[in-house]
């Protein structure tokens, strides 16, 4: 498993501020309605439609996939067919396509922070505004970069996850939520998208390229991605590279319930693989 690091010195400021020209744009008064304009990352405009993606997500643990693509192959040519953000090598931002021809958007894969926020961090989530169901529509025809967030905020029993830019968006309140698509929705402060939440994550769990099964999620489940999520993000995944004897126990545990559980078997096998290069790893 590659665990990335998100805080570090040189990790790139992507705050909101106007700092050059093309940032000054963004905060004129024609980004002053966060539900009608948005910014990606610094320079790259969009406008909110009332067409949300129809897709229900792909929750595979660590992203969340909104995207007609059902293997790697369609993958391919669906990046090939559209524009926007996107994985390239070694670089992974979270990706947003878009139509070339009706500019708007057909795609996402948001990828979630490995590192947790304390609880009492997270019970500084301000209030959210309502959310408002739309799309988006690209202002022209042209690729751009949207760095992934870096702090995940976690609500009791992990009924919301909600992941953030950085520990400043805590500091003032979000403008408005904008649903690109069902149970996921993107927070907007001052115009700037700084971050998106995911509902029910637990219903959305499923292995990469399937979509997720239509029942509803067993209480094991539910109370294994909690655990699978402890054990994939900082500081209990710094614990298991460390060889720290707890969190290894906990890791073989979690396994071997995994493997035991007999309902729900769809959503089990997606947290085995979450898990499974830990295993390997570290869990003989």
């Amino acid at each position: 498993m590659t665990v990335r690091s998100t805080f570090t010195d040189d990790r790139p400021d992507f705050r909101f501020r106007p700092h050059d020209d093309r940032c000054s744009e963004l905060t004129s008064p024609e980004f002053a309605e966060p539900t009608t304009r948005l910014a990606f990352g610094c320079d790259w405009p969009a406008t909110v439609t009332d067409d949300p993606l129809s897709r229900v997500p792909r929750f595979t643990g660590d992203s969340v996939n909104v995207a007609p693509y059902a293997d790697a192959a369609e993958r391919v040519r669906f990046l090939a067919d559209t524009f926007g953000s996107q994985d390239w090598l070694w670089d992974t931002p979270d990706v947003l396509r878009f139509d070339p021809d009706s500019r708007k958007l057909v795609g996402a894969e948001l990828q979630l922070p490995y590192v947790s926020a304390a609880a009492e961090t997270s019970t500084r989530l301000p209030v959210l505004p309502a959310v408002r169901p739309g799309g988006l529509r690209a202002d022209e025809v042209r690729d751009f970069r949207h760095e992934t967030c870096t702090v995940l905020c976690r609500s009791p029993g992990d009924a919301v996850l909600v992941s953030l830019r950085d520990l400043d968006v805590l500091e003032e309140p979000v403008d408005a939520c904008i649903g690109i698509a069902p149970d996921v929705v993107l927070l907007v402060q001052r115009g700037a998208v700084v971050g998106w939440s995911l509902s029910d994550p637990a219903r959305h769990l499923t292995l990469a390229y399937a979509d997720p099964d239509p029942a509803p999620p067993s209480p094991a489940t539910r109370r294994l991605l909690a655990e699978c999520l402890d054990l994939v993000t900082q500081p209990v995944v710094d614990d298991l590279l460390d060889g720290e004897p707890n969190a290894l126990a906990r890791l073989r545990a979690a396994d071997e319930s995994l493997r035991d559980q007999h309902e729900d078997r769809h959503r089990a096998a997606a947290l085995r693989s979450l898990i499974a290069a830990m295993v390997q790893d570290y869990g003989s």
